[in-house]
């Protein structure tokens, strides 16, 4: 998740790699051409969150349609408004933490604090301090092999 001037912008992350303990730190690999690029660049707040296989279905919107051509913050605010009890609604529901926007049922957040990038491919690749973390549940996150069975990427 990224944000500027209070306006989320939620995203997939293809490549992620926890890469040290001490201190708390993460590489990731952001997309060029993308809002969550340009919102790094601008210097957004920054959470990566663990997805729960659960919200799987939400790939799609997230990771394979971008921030510059959808509005994401909208598509949030409207999942997150009328009937919660839907299940559907589930996979989207969001709350605070640490003053951010945030996935509910996600296994875990991290906030981010970038220190370090370089271009990589088709990736800008940068690393992160963790400033602070929350573990939601002790299973069932979400991996690409999870994204492959259900036919959402390609493995």
């Amino acid at each position: 998740m990224t944000e500027i001037n209070g306006r989320v912008n939620m995203n997939i992350c293809t490549y992620v790699s926890a890469m040290s303990m001490k201190p708390k730190r993460y590489a990731i690999g952001v997309y060029y051409d993308t809002k969550t690029l340009d919102n790094i660049r601008k210097g957004s707040s920054i959470v990566l969150q663990l997805l729960h296989v659960d919200q799987a279905v939400i790939v799609r919107n997230f990771g394979l349609k971008s921030g510059l051509n959808m509005d994401k913050h909208e598509f949030l605010r409207k999942k997150n408004s009328g009937d919660m009890g839907n299940p559907i609604k589930r996979p989207y529901q969001c709350i605070q933490w640490n003053e951010h926007v945030v996935l509910k049922h996600a296994v875990a957040w991290m906030e981010l604090k970038p220190l370090w990038n370089q271009s990589a491919g088709d990736h800008e690749l940068y690393l992160f301090d963790v400033l602070g973390y929350k573990a939601n549940q002790d299973d069932g996150v979400l991996t690409v092999r999870d994204l492959g069975e259900k036919g959402i990427v390609r493995i």
